[in-house]
């Protein structure tokens, strides 16, 4: 511990000398480089002449009367001009080309300003003393001009050369005496951004790399070098090189790389054992919140994404800048995703309505850190409490409402059918009417695509509540607008935190059925829609997010395994446990009558519906509550029925769910 101790201090003291001395060296340094480019212009300009003339006496005559005046002279313009021009703050040990043009420029000035004031200083010298200043010794005097040049082209030379002798010392004489394991790296992409990696990982020294090659697309780059390491094939050839060089990690720096294209790499490399990681955003690294060697594990969110839906800012502005906005289950996974999303758009105020106090609370002081001079007021509330919200929207009278308090999980749903009752179809409704009752001006409801054609509960409530929503567009002058998505990345209790969670325990993990599909979307993407929509809406329209293709379940949860290091089949197995009640094998777009039109956003649809019997839907409804807490789940799906002609509860036993678990290893694509 002492020997430690002693260590750090004299590295203490050893970096606080060069850090308070640093200019100071720097400068002595630079006027060393000046005054050895000068001396060997001289020695070039006249044939090495000065240093092996016969005659001792002549060459203290070349130095004394004609190296050390043009010195003089010399050195204070160049240390000037280099001073002025930035060279001596640039760091040595990351220096680059534009160090070098700064450099050309910087000696380029100088060497201008030093054979004007030659002539300047020779001719006064003379006039007034009636004698040249400096003495020419013996040789041709066409010669003398030639030292200029030279000294010019030498001052870049030596100074450059310095330079890059520093870097070189730190990036390779002082890393190779690093030992231990390396980390055998393939890097995907030999353009302008793979090259900036591999540079910024040399100049950091990253010494736990080895780096195996790159892998680029483009013909010209093939069989060519970067700094020192080879572009050794193309990325369909990722299998057989990964497996032939023994790689650990991928580091992809492709920013244009689609999802897609990065799922297929992935998949390739499924069973292989490698880890995937991604640079950041260019934005992110143009804007310096990050480096590029900030480089991340690739989720699975990078293979599912799609490109990012462009908002309609100034439209969404309008609706939201100085209102007052209010949300339902602002704690919620989407819930406080929206409220992150308002809050750009400067609203007066925001309001968060939540029931539990744990996820109000911490949305409540993320939003306060994030932005705190914007109005926040938090209310620990039940969307079925009608007097609590009456209340609420009486003190606070909020303009825009954005509903995504709901229950919504499908057989937790099934098992407690009442209580989506409640939540999803009463709570909906009693924040609606209590809209319609306080003049608000739009309501935005977030429902599911498991209202099309529903075989659940959970379902089959939110379709029940887009009914009643839609039938009271024209009970007041409250908009009524509902967003339709797919399953949400990474919200709570959804599919890819448990295949996570499920994976760090060492597996297996379970998957429903094999031909299991589902449609996904980020958050952020979900929560962007429902701002989109509520600033496009008229009232009456439910929109939807095109949600590109659908991705089978157990093709997920291969790649969150191989995006983990670890082999499908062999490190975790994969169950297949059974579908589970009111679930679908796939999830359907339209019901029967629906048909989806387009919208001025070309990412954004609305569904055209059929009309509704709103006076059966309120029937309906009020005996959905009194059959509530009663627990007849039969009673129940008949009167659901009975709303929703196209519920078909009985779907859910055309697949097995019951029976035994299986485990099937995940085949190599």
């Amino acid at each position: 511990m002492v020997l430690e101790e002693t260590i750090s201090d004299s590295q203490v003291l050893r970096a606080g000398f060069l850090t308070r001395n640093r200019m100071c060296l720097v400068v002595f340094v630079f006027a060393a480089i000046f005054a050895v480019a000068l001396f060997s212009s001289f020695v070039l300009a006249y044939n090495f002449k000065f240093i092996l003339y016969p005659k001792p006496v002549v060459a203290y005559m070349w130095l004394t009367q004609l190296y050390l005046p043009l010195l003089a002279i010399s050195l204070p313009i160049k240390l000037l001009v280099f001073h002025f021009t930035g060279q001596f703050r640039g760091s040595w040990r990351y220096v680059g080309l534009a160090d070098v043009f700064g450099v050309i420029s910087a000696s380029l000035v100088a060497s201008f300003v030093f054979l004007s004031a030659y002539f300047i200083v020779e001719n006064l010298w003379t006039n007034i003393f009636g004698q040249a200043l400096i003495d020419r010794p013996p040789g041709p005097l066409l010669r003398q001009s030639a030292v200029f040049s030279v000294d010019w082209a030498a001052t870049i030379m030596f100074v450059c050369a310095a330079k890059v002798l520093v870097r070189f010392y730190y990036e390779d004489v002082q890393s190779s005496g690093t030992v231990g394991a390396k980390t055998r790296v393939l890097i995907i992409g030999a353009g302008d951004t793979g090259e900036g990696l591999l540079r910024e990982l040399l100049r950091s020294r990253q010494d736990r790399y080895e780096f195996a090659g790159f892998l680029d697309d483009e013909v010209a780059q093939l069989h060519g070098r970067i700094h020192g390491v080879p572009v050794i094939g193309r990325t369909g050839d990722i299998r057989k090189l990964c497996e032939e060089r023994a790689v650990h990690e991928v580091l992809i720096a492709r920013p244009d790389l689609t999802p897609r294209n990065m799922r297929a790499l992935v998949e390739k490399c499924e069973g292989t054992g490698v880890v995937f990681r991604t640079i950041p955003a260019v934005t992110d690294v143009v804007e310096g919140r990050v480096k590029v060697t900030q480089f991340r594990e690739v989720d699975i969110a990078d293979l599912l994404g799609r490109e990012p839906v462009v908002l309609d800012k100034d439209k969404i502005g309008h609706q939201i800048r100085g209102q007052v906005a209010l949300v339902t289950g602002a704690g919620g996974s989407i819930g406080s995703e929206m409220c992150r999303q308002i809050a750009e758009f400067q609203p007066r105020r925001l309001i968060l309505v939540e029931r539990f106090e744990n996820a109000l609370f911490e949305i409540d002081r993320e939003l306060r850190g994030s932005y705190p001079h914007l109005d926040i007021e938090p209310f620990v509330a039940d969307i079925t409490d009608r007097e609590r919200l009456d209340s609420l929207f009486r003190s606070q009278h909020p303009a825009v409402v954005f509903h995504a308090a709901a229950h919504k999980h499908v057989p937790m749903m099934e098992r407690n059918a009442g209580e989506a009752i409640k939540n999803n179809i009463v709570g909906t409704g009693t924040v609606a009417d209590v809209a319609i009752a306080h003049d608000v001006s739009r309501m935005v409801m977030i429902s599911t695509d498991k209202a099309v054609n529903p075989t659940s509960i959970m379902g089959c409530t939110k379709r029940v509540a887009e009914m009643y929503v839609q039938g009271l567009t024209s009970c007041g002058r409250t908009e009524f607008i509902t967003v339709r998505f797919g399953n949400v990345l990474g919200s709570s209790g959804s599919v890819v935190p448990i295949f996570r969670e499920q994976i760090l325990r060492g597996g297996p993990v379970t998957v429903t059925h094999p031909e299991m599909v589902r449609y996904f979307m980020t958050i952020p993407e979900a929560a962007q829609l429902v701002l989109q929509a509520g600033a496009m809406g008229k009232g009456g329209e439910i929109y939807v997010l095109h949600m590109g293709d659908p991705v089978r379940i157990v093709d997920l949860a291969r790649d969150m395994i191989t995006l983990s290091g670890l082999r499908p089949g062999t490190d975790i197995d994969i169950v297949f446990s059974g579908t589970r009640p009111g679930e679908k094998l796939f999830e359907e777009l339209s019901n029967e009558g629906e048909h989806i039109g387009d919208t001025a956003h070309p990412k954004i649809g609305v569904w055209k519906h059929r009309p509704e019997d709103f006076q059966a839907v309120l029937t309906g409804i009020e005996q959905l509550k009194n059959l509530a807490d009663l627990g007849n789940l039969a009673d129940i799906r008949r009167v659901l029925l009975g709303i929703v002609p196209e519920y078909d509860f009985e779907k859910e036993s055309h697949a097995d769910h019951a029976g035994k678990p299986t485990v099937t290893p995940s085949p190599v694509k």
